[in-house]
């Protein structure tokens, strides 16, 4: 396969249950991206729901793996070895708890930091040096962590900022595709910290 090609992995768990919850929210900005890039994901492929696109005069390869979370990376490796792909060639977009409400970072390598679907890819594709987008969702103040993950944010604000982070995602993951990730990093890891900082500066 061309080395011009690039995968990219939404994650999240498959079925109506878990639709809109937090640890969808890979799923939710690939779905986005599809609307806005005009492609579709329709084929069942590689234990995942498949497409691809063409975006920066390469093509683009979409995935959301339907084997639930923690078995992520075997539906990524199929895909990864059917097209050749290196670990570099791919972006996988996913949830994180380290990151507040409204918050969204792009990075290449680093560990899992506990996420099962990033622990699963890393140790099938033997490789942590894949790029990562990732949406904020924050901690919960009580209770436990699974349950706030498998959950959805109610009505109102930290509704608002997650919703918002879904489209930055989208933009964020057109710049990577188009510029790299070095030019995702700059457009996404500082729209937080500064939004913040005006609304601060709004408030005195």
């Amino acid at each position: 396969m061309a080395e011009d090609s690039i995968l990219v992995v939404g994650l999240g768990n498959p079925g109506g249950q878990y639709e809109g919850t937090r640890h969808n929210a890979g799923f939710m900005v690939l779905d986005r991206f599809c609307e806005t890039a005009n492609a579709t994901m329709t084929q069942a492929k590689f234990q995942g729901i498949f497409g691809t696109a063409r975006m920066g005069g390469r093509t683009v390869f979409l995935l959301k793996p339907q084997t639930f979370m923690n078995l992520s990376g075997k539906s990524v490796v199929a895909c990864m070895q059917f097209y050749h792909l290196a670990p570099s060639s791919v972006v996988v977009i996913h949830d994180e708890l380290d990151l507040p409400v409204g918050d969204i970072r792009a990075k290449v390598g680093g560990g899992a930091g506990g996420h099962n679907g990033l622990k699963s890819i890393i140790e099938l594709t033997g490789s942590a040096e894949f790029g990562r987008l990732r949406i904020g969702i924050g901690r919960p103040i009580h209770g436990d962590v699974v349950n706030y993950v498998l959950g959805s944010f109610p009505e109102g604000e930290q509704r608002e900022a997650f919703e918002a982070s879904l489209n930055i995602g989208v933009d964020a993951l057109r710049t990577y595709l188009t510029e790299g990730s070095q030019a995702a990093m700059r457009f996404c890891n500082g729209l937080f910290r500064a939004k913040k900082k005006k609304e601060a500066k709004s408030e005195q």
